[in-house]
């Protein structure tokens, strides 16, 4: 199989069978948590080289795929209603919790085509710039996780939201879904993980400290080329060899320890720590963001009477048969699911990880992430 990965990434390969030989047959299954690694594992054909006790699996690394559905349903009302709604191109296509062909709209992009207003932007500047020259009452859809947490918190920090523009906030935290996902993994336990590189930009490798030292994990922090995520899984091959699981910073290029502590003191001063849904999975303690009172004035939640859901009215929010949630959590592959290319393609997502470039399944659709290759073989009888 062809892959894409340059001469001294074929030489961390060999290494990292070496060692996996070396294990004894010790099956290790390595979560990344982003879904730009994801991007690289499959666009560069990694998972065909590993060797076979060694398993790459996705993790929550898509913060569209997880933004619950009754966010997508408030937005859609709002723009129904009047209210100009600013999105990113991915949720312009993110459904929310209408059945497909009810009749009624079922995305942003629908209601568009239903005549009305909603901007597709590149940021929250853009859609304060747009709304400065149209004016009206507009909502922005703030999604992300910390990556994009602190461009929000900025604008609001630093008083640049103009009159009549509201923020619906439906930023995620990580660390407490790596640690919900890890307890979903107990009949078949992650033992390592590739820490998210861009997320890690914001909060530090520091924060990531707690997963080899309460869950005796492997963890690494990697950068985004076919070397940087080989040479992490190199890395936690090593430590479970020698038993000594640990953190590793190998993208020092860009993540420090500590992160990135402007940005964390924005996010701190414009938001309080929440207990927070997760799209298909449920309520999340402490993994969301909610403005604090004194920026109620732009909070779409307090100033449209909408309500951030309690443990008790949650509801699951995924389409009949589709099995994002388990995607999501490294619990099943996109091909494993009945939709996968047949109701749910890239041009037409039927769940929310066909939407995004992010998505498991949107990368697995376009560039082919495993298991097609082995049922064929399988049904050729070539094994």
């Amino acid at each position: 199989m062809k892959t894409g990965i340059d001469r001294q990434s074929k030489v961390i390969v060999e290494l990292i069978k070496k060692v996996a030989n070396s294990l004894n047959g010790e099956y290790v299954k390595i979560m990344d948590f982003c879904g730009t690694h994801e991007h690289t594992i499959v666009y560069s054909g990694i998972r065909s080289l590993m060797p076979e006790n060694v398993e790459l699996v996705a993790g929550p690394g898509c913060p569209v795929c997880i933004t619950p559905a009754h966010y997508v349903d408030a937005v859609i009302k709002l723009a129904m209603d009047g209210v100009r709604v600013y999105t990113y191109g991915d949720t312009y296509l993110l459904p929310g919790s209408e059945p497909p062909h009810s009749g009624k709209p079922r995305t942003l992009a629908d209601a568009r085509a239903l005549g009305a207003d909603v901007v597709i932007v590149y940021s929250l500047l853009e859609a304060i710039k747009h709304h400065k020259k149209h004016g009206g009452e507009s909502v922005f859809l703030a999604v992300g996780f910390e990556t994009t947490a602190p461009s929000t918190a900025s604008a609001v920090v630093n008083k640049l939201i103009p009159e009549g523009l509201t923020l619906l906030n439906a930023h995620r935290l990580t660390p407490p879904i790596m640690r919900y996902t890890f307890e979903k993994h107990r009949h078949a336990p992650i033992r390592g993980v590739i820490a998210p590189g861009h997320v890690s930009t914001i909060v530090g490798a520091g924060a990531w400290e707690f997963v080899p030292r309460d869950y005796g994990i492997p963890t690494v922090v990697a950068g985004f080329e076919a070397l940087d995520v080989l040479t992490a899984i190199f890395y936690i091959l090593l430590m479970l060899k020698g038993g000594k699981p640990k953190l590793i910073n190998q993208y020092k290029r860009a993540v420090k320890w500590d992160g990135n502590p402007t940005a964390k003191r924005l996010i701190n001063e414009c938001c309080d720590v929440v207990d927070a849904s997760w799209r298909g999975l449920g309520i999340v303690p402490m993994s969301g963001l909610r403005f604090r009172d004194k920026y109620k004035s732009i909070d779409a939640v307090h100033q449209y009477g909408l309500r951030e859901l309690e443990t008790r009215e949650w509801k699951y929010d995924l389409p009949p048969g589709c099995r994002c949630a388990e995607v999501t959590l490294g619990l099943a592959k996109p091909t494993d699911c009945p939709l996968f290319m047949k109701t749910c393609k890239p041009g037409v997502p039927y769940g929310p990880c066909m939407v995004s470039s992010e998505g498991a399944c949107s990368v697995w659709a376009r560039f082919g992430g495993g298991g097609l290759v082995e049922e064929i073989v399988k049904d050729l009888g070539l094994e």
